[in-house]
């Protein structure tokens, strides 16, 4: 079933179950999306053997379709100008190369907010004994007027007052290292492939509304993944947490640098968890991904 209205999007709504296995080929199509090529994804790691990605399955959540060549299937009827506003991640045991996997994808909440209606979709990830291991919350926005023509977002509205988000870096107790990435054209293609759309084409991103590629917002949040586990490891891929805001777009040609600092370390039984501020910037300084994240300590 085509879903083309939008009281079909409901709360509580169930888009079933998908099941796949974390082969190394999918570890290696991440790597090739992400440019992120830590050694623990193909060797020795402090899991044991190879550990896959902690957002290896970034993109779970678009795997709900009606046809392969369709919308994800909860998405509402008009989708020029829609952006992918915030997401939400949780680890709770790691995934090792070769385990099998499933989900089950359903809408856990509808809301509006100034010019734009959201729909939030809540996927669980679950291993083979049927344990949870994962929870990822996506806040997908859509346009409240009807609109099929005319550039939705400018690459000016980043440049005004009101898109400049401040971090203050006062109380940081620890700098993370940083991760760049320059964009190209085939990371999106890896990435958000390999279906033509205006995650990797300018003329389906012109269609949409848009002047230029918009970079799937689920990159940069792969960008901070990639910086948490360089510093982290198995505190992030098997006990971390992200709650970030996507507040400006990323065009096709964007240099990227993921940043964050540790605001404070907690007791969480007999554990250390390092709660920090993340984001991700442009070369001039726009932030375009902003929120919290969370690992545990040795």
């Amino acid at each position: 079933m085509t879903t083309t209205e939008s009281a079909d999007i409901y709360v509580g709504r169930d888009y079933g179950r998908h099941d796949f296995i974390i082969t190394p080929e999918v570890i290696g199509e991440y790597m090739d999306g992400t440019g992120d090529r830590n050694p623990i994804y193909s060797g020795p790691s402090p899991l044991g053997g190879p550990v896959a990605p902690a957002l290896v399955r970034h993109s779970e959540v678009y795997a709900y379709r009606d046809h392969p060549k369709a919308q994800p299937s909860w998405y509402l009827p008009n989708i020029y100008g829609n952006l992918h506003a915030r997401q939400e991640f949780a680890f709770f045991a790691p995934v090792m190369a070769g385990d099998a996997l499933h989900t089950r994808s359903f809408i856990a909440d509808r809301y509006v907010n100034r010019n734009r209606q959201y729909v939030v979709n809540e996927v669980l990830y679950f291993d083979a004994d049927d344990r949870v291991i994962m929870r990822g919350r996506t806040h997908q926005s859509f346009l409240l007027d009807q609109q099929n023509e005319g550039i939705v977002v400018d690459k000016t509205r980043e440049k005004s007052s009101e898109r400049r988000f401040d971090v203050d870096t006062s109380a940081a107790l620890e700098a993370i290292p940083p991760v760049t990435r320059q964009i190209t054209p085939e990371m999106c293609f890896t990435f958000s492939g390999p279906a033509r759309n205006y995650h990797n084409d300018k003329e389906m991103a012109i269609k949409l509304g848009f002047p230029d590629v918009v970079v799937q917002g689920m990159m940069s949040i792969c960008f901070l993944s990639e910086m948490m586990t360089d510093r982290f490891a198995a505190g992030w891929i098997a006990a971390g947490k992200i709650d970030v805001n996507l507040v400006n777009i990323v065009w096709g040609s964007d240099e990227l640098t993921c940043r964050g600092f540790v605001r404070h370390i907690e007791q969480e039984g007999d554990r250390r968890r390092a709660h920090l501020d993340v984001w991700a910037e442009k070369a001039g300084g726009t932030k375009v991904t902003i929120g919290a994240a969370s690992a545990i300590v040795e």
